[in-house]
């Protein structure tokens, strides 16, 4: 099993009642599902759980437990599927490396295109000026 790869023991849900419209189904059924993953607990690898708990995420705790409330759809089963691939997508967008940024200069044409545009804004402003006496 890779190091980034969740068992299905390392979480669990509760079930809630959805909010939102449904009238009388949505108040006594508790399709709304959610789901609580412990970052500590759980067999991710060290920088994963270092950048998970280093994410500023509101469905993060103080604690370190990540809670992802799915209520989309109205089946309990296709509520739980979406949590854990919200899960997963939170996983791997943590865990992807991002590409080092290589500065670049700009050529020599950007740089005389833009002298020659502040040259033209600085005639431009110079024209607007009262005409002198000895012109």
């Amino acid at each position: 099993m890779s190091k980034n790869t969740l068992s299905g023991t390392e979480f669990e849900f509760q079930t809630i009642r959805a909010s939102g419209p449904g009238g009388q189904h949505v108040n006594k059924v508790e399709t709304a599902v959610l789901l609580r993953f412990d970052i500590d607990k759980s067999s991710l690898s060290a920088l994963a759980k270092k950048r998970l708990l280093g994410l500023r995420d509101n469905r993060i705790t103080k604690d370190g437990i990540v809670l992802i409330k799915a209520q989309r759809f109205r089946s309990q089963e296709k509520n739980k599927q979406d949590a854990i691939q919200r899960l997963n997508l939170l996983i791997r967008n943590v865990t992807k490396l991002t590409k080092k940024r290589i500065p670049t200069k700009p050529s020599k044409a950007s740089r005389n295109k833009r002298m020659n545009e502040k040259k033209k804004a600085g005639t431009q402003k110079s024209l607007r000026s009262k005409p002198s006496i000895n012109d």
